[in-house]
């Protein structure tokens, strides 16, 4: 299949899925994604937007606190972004897939020259093979530090990259209705194109480890469907999790376009 032909994913990954909800980057966890990717290039090409580095730092440093707790966060990030992408790097080149980095701030998509830059960077590194991993700038801007985990980094690089698909994985089985958490029994709410409603089902929560929690990833469906993107909300945490989303083997979350 020509590369034209392909159906362009964006992915983005939570922290709590790169660490599988522990205090440590998985390797397995990156292995897996790779693995499905390897297995998914014939039919589609990739784009990853990846949280991670401030956990990835936490295994190798403790830094002592001025004060300022999101200085301590953006060294934190500085510290961690080369570890995370060193991961990637090893086990994605085991399967001889390519990565590059790309940083990216909120302020590159306010900028007519900066979001053309964008586009032909990472249309230049996917046509060359290459899967561009995607993070915040974390050193220099501290929105997505506190708030979001990336995923609203993720809507907009999705919107600004025309992707066919995003995909957002995290550690439900999608968005839980309102009424089930509330009786313990957690059921997923399975397809929707409704925003709004969907927005009254969650439950404000943040993430252990991320900073996001559902609300953010709703948010982020909302900047998709607005450009004609449908995004799936997936459990990262299974194995395998985006093959079984497409063989429709897992319970996951669809937010179509009306």
């Amino acid at each position: 299949m020509d590369r034209h032909d392909k159906k362009r994913i964006l992915l983005k990954i939570g922290t709590n899925v790169l660490t599988k909800e522990s205090e440590y980057i998985s390797r397995g966890k990156i292995e897996d994604i790779a693995r499905q990717i390897k297995l998914l290039t014939a039919d589609y090409e990739f784009i990853l937007v990846s949280s991670g580095a401030i956990a990835a730092a936490k295994q190798f440093v403790q830094l002592e606190s001025n004060g300022e707790e999101i200085n301590v966060k953006q060294a934190l990030a500085s510290i961690g972004q080369p570890h995370l992408m060193r991961i990637f790097q090893e086990n994605f080149r085991e399967l001889g897939l390519l990565t590059s980095q790309c940083l990216l701030s909120y302020s590159d998509f306010e900028k007519e020259q900066s979001r053309k830059n964008i586009v032909n960077t990472i249309n230049v590194l996917v046509a060359n093979n290459y899967i561009p991993i995607i993070n915040e700038n974390d050193t220099v801007a501290t929105d997505e530090i506190k708030f979001g985990d990336n995923d609203k980094l993720a809507a907009l690089t999705a919107v600004l990259l025309s992707v066919d698909l995003l995909v957002i994985g995290t550690n439900t089985d999608g968005v839980y209705t309102r009424k089930s958490l509330q009786h313990g029994k957690p059921q997923t709410v399975r397809e929707t194109s409704d925003i709004l409603e969907i927005e009254k089902e969650v439950i404000s929560a943040c993430s252990s480890q991320g900073t996001g929690g559902m609300h953010s990833k709703i948010k982020a469906a909302q900047i998709a469907q607005a450009a004609g993107i449908e995004t799936w909300i997936v459990n990262g945490l299974e194995d395998r999790f985006l093959i079984k989303a497409m063989n429709k083997t897992t319970v996951f979350t669809k937010i179509t376009t009306p």
